[in-house]
């Protein structure tokens, strides 16, 4: 087979040609610190790394939501507990105005003194997150959650934020669950005196005393009524439509009496004498709009009202504060619920950034397998190729040198 020059030239240079092409690949992978300069040089590698960054941008994303949570939260943390503060204050003043030896004045300084209460709660009811948006509106961010006349402006569904891949956990709380609910699972009751009594009774603190007598669950509601000096009758209601109780029930009233029995295991305190026809509910808690803005003004409106030399008047107004502080009783052990709930939210975001930080060192350790390049190897190839490049080169010098005129030299 006959060799041509032609040939012996091409096949030197495209040796050379090659030496130096995987020599710049070389340099290009020591300059950039990565083993794949192109897809080509590891279709499957790159596939895996393609899947592993974006599992690694999304892990970040889910780090970037739990940081608006722990926010958001961390601000209905700050306001509930300025409500706390405020409750319990309240809740103070409202065993001050009960005080029988305050004036009229006196009951007036302290409704101002909740009228200033009031303003506060409003504040705490339209806090707002970092964004402006309002924080217990629901899914109405920018609308206020609640209006001048304490009515709920929201909805009833919870900004919910992707916390992690099957997580979600919401941001905030509806504004109806925490200045309008009664705290969940309780078995407190509340009293109602009708406005138009005109004796002198005062109910205090109503309470199942017997769980076995049928209202365990305190889903009975009592209606008094007082039809004589010395009887009265009670209509009783289950409130949540499960059973039609035996009513009305009858019951015999004597002066001092400081009980009445309602039936079913519960009772209601008692102090002054009733009127024929006067009229008091007793209800369970956990059925009923325990609205605070409510509450705050039937105290208000209460206090600013004279009273002194009138003992029915008195009656009505004491009626009215044991009202005021069963029903804040229960909302300020319902905001102490909810302030549960945020820090168990929060300690679980805290548990879900320890997972996502392990999960990103596990992605940035797999892609630094798939992607990194190992200096040692590729500085070791760098020197092979660079001497089989000077040899490529040496030898094309030599055959090309080669003559049939200078064989024998």
């Amino acid at each position: 087979m006959r060799i041509s020059s032609s040939l012996v030239f091409q096949t030197g240079l495209k040796t050379i040609n090659a030496q130096q092409s995987d020599l710049l690949h070389l340099y290009q992978q020591i300059g950039t610190g990565q083993k794949m300069v192109t897809p080509a040089d590891d279709p499957l590698g790159a596939s895996q790394a393609i899947n592993l960054s974006q599992s690694q941008a999304q892990n970040a994303r889910y780090a970037d939501n739990r940081a608006v949570a722990n926010q958001n939260l961390g601000t209905e943390e700050d306001a509930l507990n300025s409500l706390t503060l405020l409750l319990q204050d309240v809740r103070t003043r409202l065993v001050e105005a009960s005080n029988g030896t305050l004036s009229d004045a006196d009951r007036g300084t302290l409704s101002n003194v909740l009228k200033n209460a009031r303003d506060s709660l409003m504040g705490i009811a339209n806090t707002t997150d970092g964004n402006g948006q309002y924080l217990f509106s629901g899914s109405l961010g920018s609308t206020p959650a609640y209006g001048a006349t304490g009515n709920y402006q929201g909805d009833s569904l919870q900004r919910e934020i992707q916390a992690d891949q099957t997580r979600r956990i919401a941001g905030s709380d509806v504004g109806a669950d925490i200045f309008e609910r009664a705290q969940p699972g309780t078995r407190a009751y509340a009293s109602y005196a009708d406005g138009g009594n005109t004796g002198t009774a005062v109910l205090g603190q109503p309470g199942i005393k017997d769980n076995a007598g049928g209202n365990a669950s305190a889903n009975y509601s009592f209606s008094i009524v007082f039809t004589s000096a010395t009887d009265y009758e009670v209509t009783v209601t289950d409130v949540t439509g499960a059973t039609t109780p035996a009513s009305p029930i009858t019951g015999t009233w004597a002066p001092g009496q400081t009980e009445l029995d309602l039936g079913y295991g519960t009772a209601v305190q008692i102090s002054g004498t009733p009127s024929v026809g006067d009229q008091f509910d007793v209800k369970p808690l956990q059925h009923e709009n325990v609205n605070l803005f409510q509450t705050f003004d039937s105290v208000i409106a209460a206090l600013n009202s004279p009273v002194e030399g009138d003992d029915q008047a008195i009656a009505s107004l004491r009626n009215v504060l044991n009202t005021a502080m069963q029903r804040m009783a229960t909302s300020y052990d319902n905001v102490l619920t909810v302030r549960a709930s945020v820090g168990a939210r929060m300690n679980e975001l805290t548990a879900l950034d320890n997972t996502g930080t392990q999960r990103n060192l596990g992605y940035a350790k797999a892609l630094s397998d798939i992607e990194d390049l190992d200096y040692y190897e590729a500085t070791t190839q760098l020197s092979l190729r660079k001497m089989a490049l000077e040899g490529a080169g040496l030898a094309f010098q030599t055959i090309q040198g080669l003559s049939l005129f200078n064989r024998n030299k």
